[in-house]
């Protein structure tokens, strides 16, 4: 199994999110099952077979959490240099085509979630950005086109 990269917030964040699947989901899944098995047979109750359903994707979840976890490997920011933009900084732009500034936070595959400004390096904006420094202005090859930022501030 390839090794992950995950920060310490995005590693808590799987941890968590395994903890509530095994001690809230399975819960509340077996008291689904117990309720169908009470209501009579088996064989032609449709709230049986919901509930062996629900359980089976989510212990199909455990296990890839659980796997996803066993290999990852915490990035240590102290070892990145601050002053660029590398895994775990957040980066202000100006969009030099539109006068945008936007806002990134650069995370693994893992962690990425638009929403929340997290791009994952891996992402066209991520790879381009990696390795600037402020003031460095980057062209960047997206779908729709190219896009130039200038990078006003990197942080971590």
């Amino acid at each position: 199994m390839a090794i992950s990269y995950l920060t310490k917030e995005g590693y808590k964040k799987l941890e968590e999110k395994l903890n509530t699947l095994i001690k809230v989901r399975r819960k509340e899944i077996a008291e689904k099952l117990s309720h169908a098995r009470s209501l009579g047979d088996l064989r032609e109750n449709a709230e049986y077979d919901a509930a062996k359903e629900e359980q089976a994707m989510n212990e199909r979840k455990i296990g890839e959490l659980s796997g996803k976890l066993s290999s990852i490997q915490i990035i240590d920011t102290m070892d990145i240099p601050a002053d660029q933009a590398y895994i775990g900084a957040t980066v202000k732009l100006s969009d030099l085509n539109t006068d945008e500034k936007l806002e990134y936070t650069l995370v693994s595959d893992a962690e990425a979630d638009f929403m929340e400004k997290k791009i994952s390096v891996n992402s066209p904006i991520g790879r381009g950005l990696l390795g600037h420094r402020v003031e460095d202005v980057v062209d960047i090859e997206v779908p729709a086109g190219v896009i130039r930022y200038k990078i006003i501030e990197i942080s971590r």
